[in-house]
């Protein structure tokens, strides 16, 4: 199906189908990437049963938190430490995004956001955002974060996102978003598959530029 556009010119025409070939060879290659990472052989059994805390005070082990027949368990580390006093926003726009497709991923694999900080920093935190399908757990007297790069050995925080995936009873860590690591000129960029927020920007003729998300916006 070939597409025009009411007035447009030949010459945007002639560019428009050039980018639009362009589009179509990311998609491919987005695709190709996507095939390797499912061909990843196993990856590092989980050094132990991690215990997260709920709101309430009630504790949970990494183990429960696999939905009922389901092998696969993607955690997201939110950015929240113990002495914070205020989420971090980028995290923040992430997780809101995260919030509204949370059913839809549940519906193929288990999905968790953790903090360092305490459960009623949790609780605070998803109440303050109005998330109505995340609630955070609190890995506080865990090293979860700590042996997933979601916190660095001083307490800095991290936004990693860790896949794991359980094979007749073991947990293996499957996949992270380890361009986390990679140094970048501009915005940081290994979230950017999940977060419709930037792909958005980039559609405008402005682009994302030097935005950064707010916790609000007057």
């Amino acid at each position: 199906m070939s597409m025009t556009f009411p007035n447009e010119s030949a010459n945007y025409r002639a560019a428009r189908t050039r980018l639009l070939r362009a589009e179509a060879e990311l998609r491919q290659r987005t695709e190709d990437v996507a095939a390797l990472r499912r061909a990843l052989p196993p990856g590092g059994e989980v050094p132990e049963d991690y215990e997260f805390r709920r709101t309430g005070g009630q504790t949970t082990r990494m183990s429960d938190l696999f939905a009922t027949g389901q092998d696969t368990l993607a955690i997201y580390s939110f950015m929240l430490g113990p002495t914070a006093t205020a989420p971090c926003p980028m995290c923040a726009a992430f997780v809101d995004a995260l919030d509204g497709n949370a059913p839809h991923i549940r519906a193929r694999l288990s999905l968790q956001v953790v903090i360092s900080g305490s459960p009623a920093q949790a609780e605070a935190l998803a109440n303050g955002r109005g998330w109505r399908n995340i609630v955070p757990l609190s890995v506080t007297g865990s090293s979860y974060n700590r042996d997933y790069h979601g916190e660095a050995p001083d307490g800095s925080q991290w936004p990693m996102l860790n896949v794991f995936q359980r094979r007749e009873g073991i947990i293996r860590h499957f996949w992270s978003s380890e361009l986390l690591g990679r140094e970048w000129d501009n915005h940081p960029r290994h979230m950017d598959p999940a977060w419709p927020l930037w792909t958005f920007l980039d559609w405008s003729p402005a682009g994302r530029g030097d935005f950064f998300p707010a916790l609000d916006y007057d």
